[in-house]
């Protein structure tokens, strides 16, 4: 290693030291000289030094909260990036690509910063790093709703994927694809691309978080079909899964499940779940908070508490489209429970009382499509604008005894025939 090399390396420590003491704009010069350099090939500490320097840039524009500066020195760093090894190279990639995590509003520059650097590892024939930026571009597009530029890349990666047979990233691409088709309501395909996920997760050893995010996405989906209990199960399995790694979605998992006990009308077990001992620490959360207070409702049967938890809680619901679609389906229901209990002592009442006792617009109560589901037998007499209840009419068992009746009859004559037919 040359002296001056050597004097370089000792830049980046005196970097640090300037940016740690508030003289930003030194320190800033100091990383830039170094990247700047250039090194022999084999010249492994100085290029072990150049790292260092691009990564404690990035990180100074992370915390300056610079999006358009981090996105440079990117693009910057391109040309540095082609003297040093290829896993070395996606490493840094993928860490500089984080950093704008930690920036708000900057999810653009991030998705264009991916797309190029992915274009780029294609060029120059990376193909690891490739389909490692275009896997995180699938979550990029995910994250941000941009489902169908989202569509065409999980395509063509997986073709590419399925000839490499690398079975770690095609289970988190399969993943991707489920929770995008699953956005857009293509439950089947969604499904699809889970068991895929599974398949082979199986086939490998998956670690515990990629195995927590795909029975957080089997919950959700089984939610999706009305199965609750099986959703609990799987929401319970992420919960474990992420509390062991301390993962912030753990909290996610856990209001998951609380939605699932309150869909399958167990608003108790609501309480009993927040004693665990790893849950303890959401107790206060506004997340949580939500839950409680829709489970009370629930438990009391009453729809203007559900609908003042709804206002009161907006922000929380209105965010998470998961809680909200499956929140909408209980207002349904507690709708019809509260229209229940008061209409169960009328044989004929006015609509205005019903709307007034339930606390809805008159409209509200008459659109009610109750009547056509059988959830009572009844009329409405818009005229008089009156619903007429009917009592529930005694199930007549004749009819179905007298199928059982003609089937047997049947059996017993087709045997008679096969019989006889032999004697011919």
């Amino acid at each position: 290693m040359t002296m001056e090399a050597n004097a370089e390396m000792h830049l980046v420590a005196d970097a640090s030291a300037a940016i740690d003491a508030g003289r930003v704009d030194e320190g800033k010069q100091m990383l830039e000289k170094v990247l700047l350099e250039k090194a022999a090939p084999d010249d492994e500490a100085f290029l072990t030094e150049q790292s260092a320097a691009l990564l404690r840039l990035g990180q100074l524009h992370r915390d300056q909260k610079d999006a358009e500066a981090l996105a440079a020195t990117v693009r910057a760093s391109r040309q540095f990036m082609t003297t040093i090894a290829k896993a070395k190279t996606a490493k840094l990639v993928r860490v500089l690509i984080d950093y704008f995590f930690d920036i708000p509003g900057s999810g653009n520059i991030q998705i264009e910063v991916t797309r190029e650097n992915a274009e780029w590892a294609k060029q120059e024939k990376r193909i690891f790093l490739k389909q490692n930026l275009e896997t995180k571009l699938i979550g990029l597009y995910y994250e941000a709703r941009m489902y169908r530029e989202a569509l065409p890349l999980i395509n063509s990666l997986l073709k590419e994927l399925k000839t490499l047979d690398d079975k770690m990233i095609l289970t988190e691409v399969h993943l991707l694809e489920s929770k995008v088709n699953h956005a857009i309501s293509n439950f089947p395909k969604a499904k699809a691309a889970l068991t895929a996920a599974r398949t082979n997760a199986n086939a490998i050893y998956c670690p515990p978080l990629m195995q927590a995010q795909l029975d957080m996405q089997g919950g959700i989906l089984h939610a999706e079909d009305k199965d609750y209990s099986t959703a609990a199960s799987y929401f319970l399995e992420t919960l474990e899964g992420f509390a062991s790694l301390d993962d912030p979605r753990t909290l996610l998992a856990f209001k998951y499940m609380l939605l699932c006990k309150i869909m399958l009308n167990q608003p108790q077990d609501v309480a009993t779940a927040l004693e665990g001992k790893t849950v303890s620490k959401y107790t206060g959360s506004s997340e949580i908070e939500v839950m409680k207070a829709v489970a009370k409702a629930q438990t009391e049967r009453s729809l203007e508490e559900f609908e003042k938890t709804l206002r009161e809680y907006k922000t929380e619901l209105s965010n998470d489209p998961i809680v909200r679609h499956h929140l909408s389906a209980l207002y349904d229901s507690l709708l019809e429970q509260n229209l229940l209990r008061v209409i169960e002592p009328y044989s004929r009442v006015e609509l205005s009382h019903i709307a007034q006792m339930v606390h809805q617009p008159v409209r509200e109560v008459e659109q009610n499509q109750m009547i056509l589901d059988k959830v009572f037998q009844g009329v409405l007499d818009q005229g008089a604008g009156c619903l007429v209840i009917y009592d529930e009419p005694a199930e007549d068992e004749t009819y179905e005894a007298t199928l059982g009746t003609l089937k047997q009859i049947s059996h017993v004559v087709d045997s008679l025939y096969e019989k006889a037919s032999k004697l011919t």
